[in-house]
């Protein structure tokens, strides 16, 4: 397991912004500035390395405090929203405050009472965090973006604990509930293959009609 993966600033500049973004991060382990000994309990590991998953770079900014950045569309730079990542290597009682600090919407629901995701390895059934612990806000330190700052204490040591922005649907899932409809060969059900994604996956072209009203080839 690496202790410091290279992170976009390492590699590129330090200005500190999220132009420096470049893939998730990959079980990266945070240690404290001038920290000299062996990794221990606390020091968290970010992992965003999975399907659906979101997290561009971790900066600590205290013991307890940590700038997260997200990572932008494919297509669309200017368009920030997506977190979902895995944090592990935790103490007990740790408490922190993540801070996602390069939204790009003005207008969230995280602004009216909604709350982000959160599951772990012994609890894995998503729950919202409590909306109390939770603050948008829009901050100077970061060139004015929108920050979503959320308060968390860990409490199991050998759990990896997910947040996510809300409920993940990967485009797996979607995908195996696309073939289950068609293995079901329902007569209003079409599904055809539109054209393919920048990433090369399927768009699916999906008809939902009458049987009189189903296209001849």
């Amino acid at each position: 397991m690496a202790e410091r993966s290279q992170t976009a600033t390492e590699a590129g500049n330090d200005l500190g912004n999220d132009d420096t973004i470049g893939g998730n991060v990959s079980k990266y382990m945070v240690l404290p500035t001038g920290y000299c000994g062996q990794p221990k309990k606390g020091h968290l590991i970010f992992d965003a390395c999975f399907e659906s998953g979101n997290l561009g770079r971790v900066d600590q900014v205290s013991e307890f405090e940590y700038d997260l950045f997200i990572r932008p569309d494919t297509c669309n730079p200017r368009f920030r929203v997506w977190f979902n990542f895995t944090v592990e290597n935790v103490k007990e009682s740790q408490r922190v405050i993540f801070n996602i600090v390069n939204f790009s919407k003005t207008k969230s629901l995280y602004r009216d009472g909604m709350a982000p995701m959160v599951k772990s390895t012994s609890r894995p059934k998503w729950q919202r965090l409590p909306p109390k612990n939770v603050y948008y806000y829009r901050c100077p330190d970061h060139r004015k973006n929108y920050v979503m700052s959320f308060a968390f204490c860990f409490d199991r040591e050998e759990d990896i604990y997910q947040f996510a922005y809300c409920y993940p649907y990967t485009y797996t899932r979607f995908q195996h509930y696309l073939d289950s409809l068609q293995k079901r060969n329902m007569d209003y059900f079409f599904r055809e293959q539109l054209g393919q994604s920048v990433q090369q996956r399927h768009l699916d072209l999906l008809t939902i009609t009458s049987p009189a009203g189903r296209r001849s080839w």
